[in-house]
């Protein structure tokens, strides 16, 4: 079976990158159809395009993972696989217009987990071997995604790859990969992967995953409307005008409107604040 070493954007999968070499490495785009969010330098915005094959006019998530993919792939010398799927806007509509939130877990399944799964089995044809950005002190998240593995260790999701004959999509239970967890294995912490990108050639942003993340904290979202205020009201206008909102007890325009009692730097915050996307 091939293997694959799935990106995030992140110090932690760059580092699995960086030394876990793999028949290829596969990153997932997070788009918006925004203007108002859009990739500031044209020329890379096309480099863009032509990677992922659709037009990218911005990403939700912080503009320096695209430095990220770019750097990474000159640091480690091997190809980096780009792909996306449906726009956050898009997606949002194919799911009638309901926000996702932590009921209705549908954004990492819909724009990382689908464009990985199409994109093997576009390119590779036939399940993989993938490896996960799970550090050693994140057994836990390790053993949920094994919880869910069928008989011969595969990962299914349901997919379509035909109609049927009403137009309807044709869906079934389709192996994708084999999740592997090397940093677990070789019990690789934090720690060391901070103090291997020490001086490296690669720009990583703060805190990778969309800016907006429903995951965080509301103090860290606040903070997020101070540095990303663009990105952060394509979240907030979201709520106005779909079915929903993204966390239970606060909206984000409550949440941009908040006035703090005292100033907050992104480092009074830790990675448990951050969320996860799943990858």
């Amino acid at each position: 079976m091939k293997t694959v070493n799935s990106l995030s954007g992140g110090k932690t999968s760059s580092y699995i990158a960086a030394n876990y070499p793999a028949d290829y490495n596969v990153f997932a785009l997070v788009r918006t159809d925004d203007k108002n969010c859009i990739y500031p330098d044209a020329k890379v915005r096309q480099i863009v395009s032509d990677k992922i094959g659709k037009e990218f006019i911005g990403t939700l998530e912080d503009d320096i993972i695209i430095d990220t993919m770019l750097d990474l792939e000159q640091f480690i010398g091997k190809k980096i696989h780009w792909t996306s799927g449906k726009t956050f806007d898009e997606t949002i509509e194919y799911k009638s217009g309901y926000l996702p939130n932590k009921v209705a877990r549908y954004c990492t399944t819909e724009m990382k987990t689908m464009p990985i799964l199409y994109w093997i089995y576009e390119i590779i044809k036939e399940p993989v071997v993938m490896r996960f950005g799970y550090r050693a002190n994140e057994t836990n998240r390790a053993k949920n995604m094994m919880s869910k593995v069928d008989e011969k260790g595969f990962t299914k999701v349901k997919a379509t790859f035909s109609k049927l004959k009403d137009g309807r999509n044709s869906w079934q239970d389709v192996r994708y990969c084999k999740p592997q967890f090397p940093l677990i294995n070789d019990n690789i912490y934090k720690d060391n992967i901070e103090a291997f990108w020490v001086g490296k050639p690669v720009r990583f942003a703060y805190m990778n995953n969309c800016v907006g993340c429903w995951w965080r904290s509301e103090l860290l979202l606040k903070k997020m409307f101070e540095k990303h205020p663009n990105k952060m009201e394509w979240f907030a206008k979201q709520e106005r005008i779909r079915k929903g909102t993204f966390k239970k007890d606060v909206t984000y325009d409550k949440i941009k409107n908040w006035e703090l009692q005292t100033e907050l730097s992104f480092d009074d915050f830790n990675e448990c604040d951050s969320g996860y996307c799943g990858l």
